[in-house]
C-alpha cells in the first residue's frame, strides 16, 4: 500500500485501535483468518541416511486435494481455535462464527472480530 494513501492509513489506524484495547473477558477481541491448503502425499517414503543425519524427503507429490483452514485467535486472552473444512464457502464461514459465538464465547456481552475481506 502507497504511504501517500489516507484511507488505508485511517483504516489501519483504526485496527490499531483495535489491538491497543484493554483485555476484557466479556467483550474479547479475536482475529479470524481462514487460508486454502493444499493435500499432498508422498510418492516415496523418507528415509534417514545414516543414524544422526537428516532425514531425506523426495520432492516429488501426488495432490490428495484441497481444503480450507479456519483459524480464530484471541491473543489476550490467550485461546485459539483451529478447524479443517472441505470448502471455503459463505455458509461454511458463516458456520465458523457461529461455533466462535456458541462454543468459544457464550458467556461474552460482544465479541469485537478482527478480519479481512473474506471472498465468499
Amino acid at each position: 500500500p502507497k504511504k501517500e494513501d489516507p484511507e488505508f492509513i485511517a483504516c489501519m489506524e483504526d485496527v490499531l485501535d483495535v489491538y491497543e484495547l484493554p483485555y476484557n473477558p466479556k467483550v474479547p477481541v479475536v482475529c479470524m483468518d481462514e487460508k486454502p491448503y493444499q493435500l499432498l502425499g508422498e510418492v516415496r517414503d523418507s528415509w534417514a541416511m545414516r543414524p544422526g543425519d537428516n532425514k531425506k524427503v523426495d520432492s516429488e507429490y501426488v495432490r490428495k486435494g484441497t481444503c480450507s483452514i479456519f483459524a480464530f485467535v484471541e491473543p489476550l486472552g490467550g485461546r485459539h481455535h483451529t478447524s479443517v473444512r472441505e470448502h471455503r464457502t459463505a455458509v461454511d464461514w458463516a458456520e465458523e462464527i457461529k461455533y466462535m459465538v456458541d462454543e468459544m464465547y457464550p458467556e461474552a456481552e460482544k465479541i469485537i472480530l478482527v478480519m479481512d475481506n473474506l471472498n465468499t
